[in-house]
């Protein structure tokens, strides 16, 4: 079973947020995988990378970003 929960760490321990519907039986075992949330300031910077460019300048850099053709440079692909 998966189930996915938000939580805060702290004194050692992961404290489930108020709300939190878990299913898990008291002495459980779990594997847990921390993903950290994202600086707020940071998602705020991502989130407006593109905000002076147009449609077309958008779309320009993101063609440029995804051709691979010259990923190795000069080097031989092959």
């Amino acid at each position: 079973m998966q189930q996915a929960f938000e939580a805060i760490y702290e004194n050692g321990t992961f404290r489930p947020l108020p709300g939190e519907n878990l299913t898990i039986s008291e002495g459980s075992r779990v594997r847990i995988t921390v993903e950290n949330e994202p600086e707020p300031k940071a998602l705020e910077l991502a989130l407006n990378v593109f905000a002076d460019f147009t449609e077309s300048e958008i779309q320009e850099i993101e063609e440029i970003a995804l051709n691979r053709d010259h990923f190795f440079g000069s080097r031989d692909a092959s």
